[in-house]
């Protein structure tokens, strides 16, 4: 049933309907609201047997939940930007003990300088701890991944990542429909762990290894993540089937058949690079998009087979790796490796910053001319950074340079 609700409030309600026994909290905008909501659940009742958890940091508050979760418990927790970096250390120990803990990531950007809007800067920082991570393109897919996540994590005994652009999504108010109870039982199973611990049977988890162990531990995360690629597709047409809607994929192709230009992103931005194919489409101008759901596991293959027929790619990226370009644009390559396919890199969205649909059309419009850089930044004021370059050169004690370009901004105006 539709109802108007904030998009966290939905994750809250959806995350709560799988039954979790502990959820481990730290507030950090954005995702706060979940956890307040998910507070409220456990408060009033509706969320029973829960141990709602309260601690006194982001590395406590994945901590608790690895315990849980090696104690026998369904954990969850959520976090977003500095809390994710700030608990890294027990983000890889999760993965490492091969522990399916899900958690709400509500993508936020990394300072300095401090800024509280979405990119991707969090997620990427961690993308190889060992976690699943899924992008949500809308509301109702980031509710719907909450169920699938569950599902997935304890099948194959890995912990999970929903990744959910802060703001764009965590804060929007639409009709959203959170899965019935009977659906979600229907589709998640009660919880048995594949290793618990036991005071009666007492073992050590994530003790010593050395040499003659390490790697072969560490070849079995990756074939988690390969067993990953398997199941999503599997799962999230189970899932669909149940709820009358798809939620959750490798990928999701948009009139990409006969695209000679495709555009690859992750997230909410998808929504825009939608409607701006459309009317790409109505000019004349053959393109395509692909939204990527699993950036871990990678989707190689499927991603290879959705591109394959495209003359050119456009990675729209909401990170930049300093000196590299994207995240995503050097997975993307890895995909079309040996194919004569250019992939090209536009860095968007960094700090929250809009990304419109005038711009992606012309970002398109130019790469079909193949006339696009390898490397371009959307809508990049050009002039503010030659007005600070020329101060580095003009002055030893430039100061600091985000303060100089917000000041120059002022006097403009």
């Amino acid at each position: 049933m539709l109802r108007q609700l904030e998009c966290s409030r939905a994750i809250a309600e959806a995350v709560a309907r799988c039954r979790p026994e502990v959820v481990c909290a730290y507030p950090i905008t954005p995702q706060t609201h979940i956890v307040e909501a998910l507070a409220e659940l456990v408060r009033e009742g509706a969320l029973a047997p829960c141990e709602y958890i309260n601690v006194e940091s982001e590395t406590s508050a994945l901590s608790v939940a690895l315990g849980a979760s090696a104690a026998g418990a369904r954990a969850y927790t959520a976090t977003a930007s500095q809390g994710l970096l700030h608990m890294a250390e027990v983000v890889y120990n999760v993965a490492g003990l091969g522990l399916p803990v899900v958690m709400t990531l509500g993508n936020r950007a990394v300072g300095a300088p401090i800024n509280i809007w979405n990119d991707h800067s969090d997620a990427m920082a961690l993308k190889d701890a060992g976690w699943i991570q899924l992008f949500a393109r809308d509301s109702q897919e980031a509710v719907d991944l909450h169920v699938l996540a569950f599902r997935l994590a304890e099948e194959l005994s890995i912990p999970v990542m929903v990744c959910v652009d802060g703001f764009v999504l965590t804060h929007s108010v639409e009709p959203l429909d959170v899965p019935a109870q009977a659906l979600v039982d229907r589709f998640l199973p009660p919880y048995h762990p594949v290793q618990v611990l036991d005071t009666a049977d007492p073992v050590s988890i994530g003790a010593m290894v050395g040499t003659d162990a390490f790697t072969e531990v560490r070849y079995l995360a990756h074939h988690k993540q390969l067993q990953a690629l398997d199941r999503i597709p599997v799962l999230a047409a189970e899932l669909a089937g149940l709820l009358g809607r798809s939620s959750g994929a490798l990928l999701h192709p948009y009139r990409a058949e006969d695209a000679e230009t495709l555009v690859v992103a992750m997230g909410s931005v998808t929504g825009t690079i939608e409607v701006a194919i459309d009317e790409l489409r109505a000019a004349g101008v053959a393109a395509g998009a692909v939204a990527l759901c699993a950036f871990r596991p990678f989707p190689l293959a499927a991603l290879a087979d959705a591109l394959g027929r495209a003359q050119r790619v456009i990675v729209v990226e909401r990170n930049l790796a300093p000196g590299l370009g994207g995240a995503l644009a050097s997975n993307v390559r890895m995909a079309l490796r040996g194919r004569p396919i250019p992939v090209h890199t536009v860095i968007a969205g960094l700090g929250g910053r809009p990304i419109t649909r005038a711009g992606l059309r012309r970002v398109v419009e130019t790469a079909a001319k193949d006339e696009l850089e390898d490397l371009h930044f959307l809508d990049l004021d050009v002039g503010a950074v030659e007005r600070e370059l020329a101060r580095w050169g003009e002055q030893r004690r430039s100061g600091p340079s985000a303060e100089n370009i917000l000041r120059d901004a002022w006097r403009t105006r």
